[in-house]
């Protein structure tokens, strides 16, 4: 890859960087990566609405739209398609038309997360002028995986590849809302291949993952106990405790059986009620979730919840209300796309270590996408780009290596092209 490119590359990741927006308020983001489809010249160009299904989950209230879409505005936003993406329909899918062959499916997602980034002079993003202006931070690489969707039509609009290539820019990966919507949009009809890719997840700079597996089903959950009040020192009998509910249930749901077919997880992630110490608390709540090796154990496993919940509520004359906020399936990489990725990163000079396969541990929601094309026949994979980055995932001192931007490139580009020649 030139100079020249790498240098447009690492800008634009950079940009994206500064103007971080959570899930289902990426305005900015998405106009962005419009106008930068705009002037590669994309075929087609599908935005908010027409880039997606009908059902979405976790959107941010009214006010909290506003204000976002405001600050898009005031930060350069194009005005039309803010208006097209009003209530939060954001991302959008490119599609470039190349001849005859299959059509090839790409996913990447572009959301940031509610949480402030370091300023500590030796944070990268601080010390270079490029960190977060909006009180979220990208600190899971989606302004990388982004980026890598931009330059993988550059390289394949510049390349042999013959046939359809569609870029899905998701929203909402971080809180499992996304991908559901977007897996039934209908552009993924006719997807034949589908790769799907993520920066980091432990791997190193040069190392190269074809097929990322152990993808957790996930259901995330928000639990409401209803009670009601009363004296806590005059007259504690006349009160029914929600918070006595929600911690009997927060006990209990740690107490639900494993499966043999697979590892679960339960966690009550955010718990809280009551409204001060000498009042029988009416209100509590659980904001947690449940995971499962394979959707089947996921299933199991929310169900158990639901009976846990249930039964606390009664237990303590409350009342109960569980509202779904996200969820996304497990899923597998298939063999043959495997092979193709592991084939292009063998002979690739920057890529330092080939694996076949390797372990994300945890969940995402392009899982749906992935089964969606596995579901009519096609084959999806989900690849590891290795980056080296200072802090964790989700934390705030995350950074990418930004040469691994030109290798996800390379990578990406050429195993699609391969496909589009070579069907597996």
């Amino acid at each position: 890859m030139s100079t020249d490119r790498r240098s447009r590359l690492v800008a634009l990741r950079r940009e994206l960087h500064r103007h971080p927006e959570p899930a289902w308020t990426e305005f900015w983001t998405t106009s962005r990566i419009v106008e930068e489809l705009r002037s590669v010249g994309v075929d087609e160009l599908y935005v908010g609405r027409d880039a997606l299904g009908e059902e979405r989950l976790s959107v941010p209230d009214e006010t909290e739209l506003a204000e976002w879409a405001d600050r898009a505005r005031e930060a350069g936003a194009d005005p039309e398609l803010l208006e097209s993406m009003a209530g939060g329909w954001t991302g959008c899918v490119a599609v470039i038309e190349q001849g005859d062959g299959p059509v090839v499916g790409l996913r990447v997602d572009i959301d940031g997360l509610p949480r402030e980034e370091s300023t500590d002079d030796d944070h990268h993003p601080a010390r270079e002028g490029f960190r977060s202006e909006t009180g979220a931070m990208h600190a899971c690489g989606h302004d990388a995986h982004a980026t890598i969707g931009i330059g993988v039509i550059e390289a394949i609009k510049e390349s042999d590849f013959s046939g359809t290539l569609k870029v899905f820019f998701q929203p909402a990966e971080e809180v499992i809302g996304g991908g559901k919507p977007m897996s039934e949009s209908g552009h993924l009809d006719d997807v034949a291949y589908l790769f799907a890719l993520h920066v980091g997840l432990g791997f190193s700079t040069g190392e190269v993952v074809a097929g990322i597996g152990d993808m957790l089903a996930v259901t995330q959950f928000y639990t409401e106990f209803s009670g009601y009040p009363g004296h806590a020192g005059a007259r504690p009998e006349e009160g029914r405790n929600a918070v006595q509910a929600m911690a009997t249930a927060v006990q209990n749901l740690y107490g639900i059986p494993r499966h043999s077919k697979g590892a679960s997880r339960v966690n009550a992630g955010r718990v809280g009620g009551g409204t001060a110490t000498n009042i029988i608390p009416e209100e509590a709540f659980v904001h947690g979730e449940v995971r499962g090796e394979t959707t089947e154990i996921r299933d199991y496993t929310f169900e158990r919840a639901e009976k846990v919940f249930e039964g606390a509520a009664i237990s303590h004359d409350c009342e109960v209300d569980i509202e779904i906020e996200g969820e996304a399936p497990s899923a597998e990489s298939d063999e043959a796309l495997v092979d193709v990725v592991h084939s292009v990163s063998s002979t690739h000079p920057e890529v330092t270590q080939p694996t076949r396969r390797g372990s994300l541990g945890g969940s995402e929601d392009a899982t749906f996408l992935m089964q969606y094309v596995q579901d009519n026949g096609g084959l999806a994979t989900y690849v590891g780009i290795g980056t080296d980055h200072p802090g964790g995932h989700h934390t705030a001192t995350f950074d990418v290596d930004e040469d691994s931007l030109e290798i996800g490139v390379d990578v990406l580009s050429e195993a699609i092209e391969s496909v589009s020649h070579e069907r597996p």
